[in-house]
């Protein structure tokens, strides 16, 4: 069993977060688009750790273009060495509308 912690929503603290969730052995860590893009906090994440997984709990498909969404997740699984995992959601249909 894998076992993820969430990075929380202040930028300021991801370093710390990471460094501690990855030093207590979580697997990954999660960041979701709640009040933040979902991938800014895991290129943070990504630049202070070395073991973790990088994982988006939910990134908003539709408010994106399909070749920008590509394209990040694509360097950000290349930044990472391999440790990016994309999770999609297509949100709620106020949000999308």
């Amino acid at each position: 069993m894998k076992v993820d912690g969430a990075l929380g929503t202040s930028l300021a603290r991801v370093p710390e977060t990471v460094k501690m969730l990855e030093a207590a052995g979580f697997d990954g860590v999660i960041s979701a688009e709640t009040a933040h893009d979902p991938f800014f906090p895991l290129l943070l994440a990504a630049e202070h750790s070395s073991k973790v997984d990088l994982i988006t709990s939910i990134a908003v498909a539709f408010a994106r273009s399909p070749m920008n969404l590509a394209a990040m997740a694509h360097d950000l699984n290349a930044y990472s060495q391999g440790r990016f995992v994309l999770g999609l959601g297509s949100q709620i249909r106020p949000h999308i509308e």
